[in-house]
């Protein structure tokens, strides 16, 4: 029931700014069931306005659109895509004048836009792994976890894992350790660091484990390693 006062436009708005953060973030995410369970408790919500809706609530639904469309762009959908939709979503919308057809039509848009989403990440996603093998390298210097990454290359951690599993056939964590020893080995090669700084500086706790860490994926230790390539071990 609309507060005292307050129209139902008001009140739908208001709700829906409640709920815009969560949407946005799922839309970012690509996380399609969150999306769908926002979208779906704003149509409850609208819904409940009864006969008291006016068409000041298309002009709201729209506004929503362009914030979702807004989303999708951050999340990688290609702008023409999006602005066409907007477009054609903006026609459509004129032509509704009933409950149903309202339904549909927003949550048609929204897997719309989500689709769009999808199809440029699957086009970008060498960009998405570039992306989260940089980061890796230039923060291996300290605890480095899956959803820090995650939030920064913008995608979910669970996605983030397929990806990289399915480009890299490593897990994330086998590929930081494996980030971790290459760096390492050009740090041997290339410098005199001693063995304790170039642990420290790609992210291995102690010298201890990142000998232990090295010989089991380069079969020698980082003295041997270093001995073969030709710079003084310290």
């Amino acid at each position: 029931m609309p507060i005292d006062g307050q129209s139902p436009f008001d009140t739908i708005r208001e709700f829906y700014l409640y709920q815009e953060p969560a949407l946005l973030g799922a839309i970012r995410l690509g996380d399609r069931r969150e999306a769908r369970r926002v979208i779906n408790h704003v149509l409850v919500h609208i819904y409940a306005a009864g006969q008291e809706r006016s068409e000041l609530l298309k002009g709201l639904l729209l506004e929503l659109v362009v914030m979702i469309s807004r989303a999708a762009v951050e999340a990688g959908a290609s702008q023409s895509e999006v602005l066409g939709m907007r477009f054609s979503h903006l026609t459509e919308l004129a032509e509704i004048d009933d409950d149903e057809a309202l339904a549909s039509w927003l949550r048609g848009t929204l897997e719309r836009i989500l689709t769009a989403i999808e199809r440029q990440q699957r086009f970008d996603v060498p960009l998405l792994v570039a992306a989260t093998l940089k980061y890796i390298r230039q923060h291996m210097d300290r605890e480095l976890g899956r959803d820090e990454v995650a939030r920064h290359v913008g995608v979910s951690p669970g996605h983030l894992s397929e990806l990289l599993k399915e480009r890299t056939g490593r897990s994330f964590v086998e590929l930081l350790r494996e980030t971790r020893v290459q760096s390492a080995c050009e740090l041997l090669a290339q410098t005199e660091k001693t063995l304790s700084e170039i642990a420290g500086a790609c992210g291995f706790c102690d010298q201890s484990y990142f000998t232990h860490v090295f010989k089991d994926m380069r079969g020698m230790t980082p003295k041997q390693y270093r001995s073969q390539s030709g710079t003084v071990t310290r």
